[in-house]
């Protein structure tokens, strides 16, 4: 009888995990290049249950099969472009990224869905390459981050929001030469002389991950490369349709009409699995305080 409570329980905690999710996105909505969090429920693995006692013979001892609960297994974020907001700052930059890649079947880009997937006709999975601003942090790692809300110290250093060091091509820290009000920056991420236009041989780092699902966020902003399964970042080529656009922020993919809907919808399910633990918790206390005592 207790197999129930503790699948309702197994699930009131993945209500609260799901809705700790939701809650952190709305949170985010304002932070320039957040990507928003997804909570992937899964089942637990499923039983067969036979009856117990009667005849051992009978051949229709076998029950079925029984699934004793749910639970919130990761977070996965679609790397979906984000809107631009005109900061009408110089020190500001928002990447405009849609890479396409060929499928190797038919020779054609694929077709990648509001999520960045694509599903050949084997059920083999590809995602979109994405592109992020390359970074590194006090600690000397490099990440990766959609976040262009840069600023300039007083040595002419190029820095993140966080302080991290905004790297170029080369792995170098950038570092101006001259005013902020003369930064200019084309759509290629190369620093322009404001006079003259003239490429000034430094260009931002713009790295591209090639599976940007394996990205561990850190924090702040910032992402790591969880390179195990062999996932791999290289720096933007010409070839890819990824641009920078100078004065203008990437603001948070978060959908707050589907964030409130989702935030509801955990909180129905967790009360209904909290009246299961109720009913259970009935029926315990008069199997143990009545039924006990005729």
């Amino acid at each position: 009888m207790l197999r129930g409570l503790y699948t309702a329980a197994a699930g009131m905690t993945t209500q609260q995990r799901r809705h700790d999710t939701v809650t952190q996105n709305i949170a985010n909505m304002n932070t320039p290049g957040y990507k928003q969090e997804n909570s992937v429920q899964r089942s637990f693995p499923e039983m067969l249950i036979s009856m117990t006692g009667g005849n051992p013979d009978n051949p229709d001892r076998t029950v079925g099969k029984l699934n004793t609960g749910v639970f919130a297994e990761e977070s996965l974020s679609p790397y979906i472009q984000g809107a631009l907001k005109d900061s009408g700052q110089a020190t500001d930059f928002a990447i405009q990224s849609n890479i396409s890649v060929n499928d190797p079947a038919t020779g054609q880009p694929m077709a990648f869905d509001q999520a960045g997937k694509f599903v050949n006709a084997n059920g083999e999975v590809t995602y979109r390459p994405e592109a992020f601003f390359t970074v590194r942090d006090n600690n000397g790692n490099v990440r990766y981050t959609r976040d262009g809300h840069f600023r300039v110290n007083g040595a002419g250093a190029l820095l993140s929001s966080t302080g991290s060091a905004v790297l170029d091509t080369n792995g170098n820290p950038i570092q101006l030469t001259s005013a902020v009000s003369a930064l200019k920056v084309n759509e290629r991420g190369e620093l322009v002389d404001s006079q003259s236009n003239q490429t000034l041989g430094t260009t931002l780092g713009i790295s591209v991950i090639d599976r940007p699902y394996q990205l561990v966020r850190e924090g702040n902003g910032n992402f790591r490369l969880n390179d195990t399964d062999g996932a791999t970042a290289r720096m933007m080529t010409a070839n890819d349709a990824v641009s920078v656009r100078q004065g203008y922020l990437e603001v948070s993919n978060v959908d707050a009409a589907q964030s409130m809907v989702d935030m509801m919808a955990a909180l129905r399910a967790y009360e209904a699995n909290q009246k299961v633990i109720q009913f259970y918790d009935k029926s315990l206390d008069k199997a143990v305080n009545e039924v006990g005592r005729v």
